[in-house]
């Protein structure tokens, strides 16, 4: 099956909020990017209130009514505050990540043996929404206790933490990066769990990643995007890394 793409909004949001008024409408953005073949899109809100808010949450997900079709992926950290919202808004998924309030951005991957109990007890919380787990994986902190934990915790995903490949890609070390994806990635697997990516991918740097890891099921792109809207136009963009899954797909099916 072909990778999906869902678009991370939170830059729209950041956007507005730089002047405090709804300049972009980030919900008339969000209906030009639904309105295009992506698959959904990834909102982190977070306690400061940096980009997406809480309100916005519940707007996209009225928005996401007349898109069937169409995912949302909420991404947080499971604070009991963070989870009502979830449970509020019953999103496709929901991606945990590790973020304390003071990180600019998601910046590592979880510690699944110190946060094991923690883990377990949302990720089956989110089983009886039915609403699908993720769980934020840098593959260079895997360890053998690593992996048991996580084994152990067995979410329905885990989204790879694409900043090492992405500083990595086009240079000497780009193979042994993603060896070490594709190691994760095929033990994750055997568990019946499925893989996710994001963070840093751009135009330059998905092709690669989708073709030594087809089995990808979506990747989160927001910043990237964004920027390169800035030049080119949001539509305009997002055709082109539909085009860049589209041939990536079309190497493992030739």
């Amino acid at each position: 099956m072909k990778t999906k793409l869902s678009v991370n909004i939170n830059k729209v949001a950041t956007l507005r909020n730089a002047r405090g008024k709804n300049i972009p409408d980030l919900i008339h953005v969000a209906q030009i990017i639904l309105q295009s073949n992506i698959q959904g899109v990834t909102v982190h809100p977070r306690p400061d209130k940096r980009h997406i808010r809480y309100k916005d949450v519940f707007q996209l997900k009225s928005l996401l009514k007349n898109y069937p079709d169409k995912e949302l992926n909420i991404e947080g950290y499971p604070s009991p505050q963070f989870l009502k919202l979830i449970e509020n808004t019953k999103p496709q998924q929901c991606t945990l990540v590790p973020d304390s309030p003071e990180v600019l951005t998601s910046n590592a991957g979880w510690n699944f043996v110190k946060n094991k109990n923690l883990l377990q007890t949302t990720v089956e919380k989110l089983r009886l929404q039915n609403i699908r787990s993720s769980l934020f994986l840098d593959p260079l902190s895997m360890d053998k206790k690593q992996y048991s934990a996580l084994q152990d915790i067995q979410p329905d995903r885990i989204e790879l933490y694409t900043e090492s490949y992405a500083v990595n890609w086009n240079t000497p070390q780009q193979e042994r990066i993603l060896s070490l994806y594709k190691q994760c990635a095929s033990r994750a697997r055997s568990w019946n769990i499925q893989i996710n990516a994001g963070h840093d991918l751009n135009q330059n740097n998905l092709f690669d990643l989708l073709k030594a890891l087809p089995e990808i099921k979506e990747v989160s792109i927001g910043q990237a995007l964004i920027a390169e809207a800035l030049e080119d136009g949001l539509s305009t963009v997002i055709k082109k890394y539909l085009k860049i899954i589209d041939e990536a797909f079309c190497v493992h099916n030739s």
